[in-house]
């Protein structure tokens, strides 16, 4: 008898644990519904990024530590970027738009690039004012993490090659 209780209190336990981990998982907030307009004029809606892991990377020229982790978001971008993965800049609202598309200009950007004149983004994902501000967002287009400062690129990596796996 005592054999049977334990086994029904073990089943339940594991029942709990596994819709409290599911509820967790559902609970994760959506990105937000924004569009993105690159340096050439493209319109990237939240929806077009659907199926995809995106990181969204908030950053300013005359950040020091935007300026040094931008090799580390290219290098990301290309080792990711044909299984699913795509990566949006998005310059501060302060940044002067000319020296934005020359430092993406001049350090050969190979993802995209927007502006962000009025600060809609910005507000749109959190009212994000500190730079680099980093989001990662799942294929089902909602929100994984908010880095703020540098991200460790190892533990970044690990998260998106997690999240490439998922379906």
């Amino acid at each position: 008898m005592s054999q049977s209780r334990n086994l029904i209190v073990a089943v339940v336990v594991a029942a709990a644990l596994s819709f409290a981990g599911l509820a967790a998982w559902m609970a994760r907030p959506a990105a937000p519904e924004v569009t993105f307009v690159t340096l050439q004029g493209e319109k990237i809606s939240s929806a077009d990024l659907r199926g995809r892991v995106v990181l969204v990377n908030f950053w300013a020229t005359d950040c020091v530590t935007c300026v040094k982790e931008m090799p580390d978001i290219a290098a990301t971008h290309r080792k990711y970027r044909d299984r699913g993965f795509e990566a949006v800049a998005v310059a501060m609202r302060h940044d002067p738009p000319n020296f934005v598309i020359n430092f993406a200009e001049k350090n050969a950007l190979p993802f995209k690039v927007s502006l962000d004149p009025m600060g809609e983004l910005a507000r749109a994902f959190g009212d994000v004012k500190v730079t680099p501000t980093t989001f990662v967002i799942d294929k089902r287009g909602r929100l994984v993490t908010r880095i703020l400062g540098e991200p460790d690129f190892a533990k970044l990596h690990a998260l998106i090659e997690q999240k490439l796996g998922e379906s």
